[in-house]
């Protein structure tokens, strides 16, 4: 019996975390790839799951296991009217770009899976419960089910990447997927059916469900929320910190959620392979170092290994899910109550998916993603609620204590600012001295306070609130919205060139010098758009061959650096998703591109390039610009068999297309060069490798594609464009063609030479 309740809820939970991704497929790319889509998705599933305990909670209270398990056959039945799935594009037709389309992913999650989904969800708790009131010996302490179950989780995360999203066709996930629910559900009557031959479960029916004998207490109850509360936001404040700041390498929001994952199956195991002792003892650390790293900024930390970090980001993050969920498995009640814990633990997770996802785009507007920092000094809090029921009755020692709690914080946080301060007036540059001793001192004095979780943790606020003031920082603009992290700011070079760059999370979307001008007194383009670069050689050949009233349509605006080519009398448009964007490019105050462009301000479409394309006219496109991929999370939609066709429809006869693949995780030559062969179009590339001369003038080394119907709309005339300088890409037959249904991110990991 034991196996067959185990296999129940691995089986289900397999599916839930199969279904996670594959919608979050179906989504996210419509939506520009922004990280902030995977967060609206987990909060939406979240609060299903939350729904699902619920449900599990009040039905098995009102109606005991055994008829509850009657109804629960027909509630089975219900997703088979949703089965199988699919989100298709007709779905974002008519919708309008905004700052923050968090209702459209809600909407289409909660119409397209949110029934299948909470009757999965209800699982969990719901056979544990079952479990408990079959007599078997072990039905006593369920909770390990509760680790199987999250084995199952585990495992479906792992492979969607690896071996379900390369293999198969979105359709035939979906298809898969239904497969699937029909063997769980079919288990789930199983379980039903022996919980009901159970002798013990007749005698649970005919006795009513025993009353706990101690009663769930507020102050319990709100504990478990908050110790859920606490890894539910850091894993998301973690994740899209380090896959926009640390390293935007695709796929890396599935390792913290695995992190996430693995610390329930070790706390609810039966042997403890990380004891709890350990993981207490080892997080304030964690904590003091990252608190450090993340209070010191970029400009100190410049030059450091990557990976190193990223280690040091996701260690405070499991440790923080070992002691929240450890406190919790510590914790946890008799079986009869098991239910009302899990829910509990639900509205804990819901509340911090949502305090990242709704409230913190809100709060931090201004600030960047400061719900980061704020979890972490949380973190600090998780083991406060034993700490106070241990401390001593006296109310005058209490006073005393909670002063000193107070005044040794507010002292460090003083002394970390002061000499902040003081290191701008004297000059200090920055490095590893003024580091040790504007951090690593005060770092050092609030590590004393280990033993005192609330001075801990407020001794790490005062360093993170000194660690914001920042005498070296030239930042001009910082706007947040559902799409990231919108920067602007001046740079100086090494060699002491000023610059006013665009950063969006950590990639440069485009810079202009604050020193240098062209003949004509207007700002040159710089980083990948460089007068000497692909772009630049380009737009001075095959453009300025053409005749006057070109229609020049380009995908990502960024700064707007691609005007500065247009000519007087041709036509430019840009198709923007984020509306942060349009609003730094359009004002000259921050880049003059858009103001300076000779064929008057371009106008800016708001919205998926993709499906706005779509009301442009068949053949009156000279030239399209695709520049979407240089940042990491990459929109895939737009690199599709689909996408593609369209691109052809809208280009005319002997119009062209130039493709930016400046990336630093993918190389995307032998996929675009599978789509130009399939769509039937010629392909040249160039990688072009900025100079140290040229790097002085701001100019980055960058990758461009250009496609065709034919060669000679490429290279029309002699002088036009120097056809040496570009190479034809010719199609790997091993690389797999991309579609709206299939695309395999993994295959295109790796850097060209």
């Amino acid at each position: 019996m034991p196996a067959l309740f185990a296999i129940t809820l691995f089986v289900s939970a397999f599916l839930l975390f199969l279904v996670q991704p594959m919608m979050g497929r179906m989504i996210l790319p419509k939506l520009g790839g922004t990280p902030a889509v995977w967060n609206a998705c987990m909060v939406f599933f979240q609060a299903v799951l939350l729904a699902g305990y619920g449900y599990a909670h009040a039905s098995t209270t009102w109606l005991g296991s055994r008829r509850q398990a009657m109804i629960h056959f027909l509630v089975l039945l219900l997703p088979l009217l949703v089965l199988p799935v699919l989100i298709s594009d007709d779905s974002f037709r008519g919708t309008g770009s905004s700052d923050n389309p968090i209702g459209l992913v809600l909407m289409l999650l909660t119409t397209s899976i949110g029934l299948p989904f909470f009757v999965v969800s209800t699982t969990g708790p719901l056979l544990q419960r079952w479990y408990a009131d079959t007599g078997h010996p072990s039905a006593k302490d369920p909770y390990f089910l509760y680790a199987a179950s999250n084995v199952g989780s585990l495992l479906a995360l792992i492979a969607y990447p690896l071996l379900v999203e390369p293999q198969l066709l979105l359709v035939s996930q979906s298809n898969l997927w239904a497969w699937g629910y029909g063997v769980y559900a079919v288990l789930v009557v199983c379980c039903g059916l022996a919980l009901n031959r159970s002798s013990q479960a007749t005698q649970v029916e005919e006795t009513s469900t025993p009353i706990p004998t101690t009663a769930l207490t507020w102050t319990r109850k709100l504990s478990w929320v908050f110790l859920a509360f606490v890894p539910s936001t850091l894993l998301l404040g973690a994740t899209t910190y380090v896959s926009t700041d640390i390293a935007p390498i695709p796929l890396l929001w599935i390792v913290p959620l695995s992190l996430y994952l693995l610390s329930f199956i070790l706390v609810f195991s039966k042997k403890q392979l990380i004891p709890h002792a350990v993981s207490t003892k080892l997080l304030p650390i964690c904590i003091l170092l990252l608190t450090m790293v993340l209070s010191t900024g970029a400009t100190e930390l410049k030059g450091l290994p990557l990976w190193p970090l990223l280690f040091l980001h996701l260690a405070t993050f499991f440790f923080t899910s070992m002691v929240g969920h450890g406190e919790m498995a510590l914790d946890r009640p008799a079986a009869c109550q098991l239910t009302e814990f899990y829910l509990w633990m639900s509205v804990g997770g819901v509340l911090g998916g949502l305090f990242n996802a709704l409230l913190s785009p809100v709060l931090f507007q201004h600030t960047g993603l400061t719900e980061y920092p704020v979890a972490i000094v949380l973190a600090c809090f998780l083991q406060l609620p034993a700490a106070l029921a241990q401390q001593s009755k006296d109310s005058k020692t209490r006073s005393n204590a909670f002063y000193k709690d107070i005044a040794w914080p507010v002292g460090v946080g003083v002394f970390a600012a002061a000499f902040i301060l003081l290191s701008g007036r004297i000059g200090l540059e920055a490095g590893p001295l003024r580091t040790g001793l504007s951090f690593g001192l005060p770092c050092l004095v609030a590590y004393t306070f280990v033993g005192n979780p609330l001075r801990y943790g407020l001794g790490i606020a005062a360093i993170f609130l000194a660690g914001a003031i920042n005498p070296d920082q030239k930042l001009l603009h910082l706007e947040r919205n559902f799409f990231g992290v919108v920067k602007v700011a001046d740079i100086t070079s090494p060699e002491g060139m000023r610059f006013r760059a665009l950063f969006h999370g950590t990639t440069v979307h485009g810079q202009v010098s604050l020193e240098n001008k062209d003949d004509d007194g207007r700002h040159e383009p710089s980083t990948y758009y460089h007068k000497t670069g692909p772009i630049g050689e380009f737009s001075s050949g095959w453009i300025k061959s053409r005749p006057k009233g070109q229609r020049v349509a380009g995908v990502g605006l960024g700064t707007g650096s691609l005007a500065y080519y247009a000519r007087t009398g041709d036509e430019w448009t840009f198709y923007e998703i984020d509306p942060a964007m349009q609003r730094v490019a359009e004002n000259p105050q921050y880049f003059p591109f858009m103001s300076e462009c000779r064929a008057g301000v371009p106008k800016v479409i708001l919205g998926d390039a993709r499906l706005k394309l779509h009301d442009a006219a068949d053949s009156s496109i000279d030239l399209l610009i695709l520049d979407a991929f240089s940042s990491d999370s990459i929109p895939m939609h737009l690199m599709t068999r689909q996408a593609f066709a369209l691109y052809k429809r809208k280009l005319k006869s002997d119009g062209a297309i130039t493709l930016h693949v400046s990336n630093r995780y993918l190389d995307l030559w032998p996929i675009a060069a599978k789509l130009a062969e399939d769509a039937g179009l010629v392909i040249w590339g160039r990688h072009d490798r900025a100079s140290g001369e040229s790097q002085k003038m701001g100019k980055y080394t960058s990758q461009w594609l250009i496609l065709a119907h034919r060669e000679q709309d490429l290279f029309p005339e002699e002088g036009s464009l120097d056809r040496s300088r570009w190479e034809s890409v010719k199609s790997n037959p091993d690389t797999p063609l991309w579609t709206d249904d299939f695309s395999n991110l993994l295959s295109a990991f790796g850097q060209r030479e």
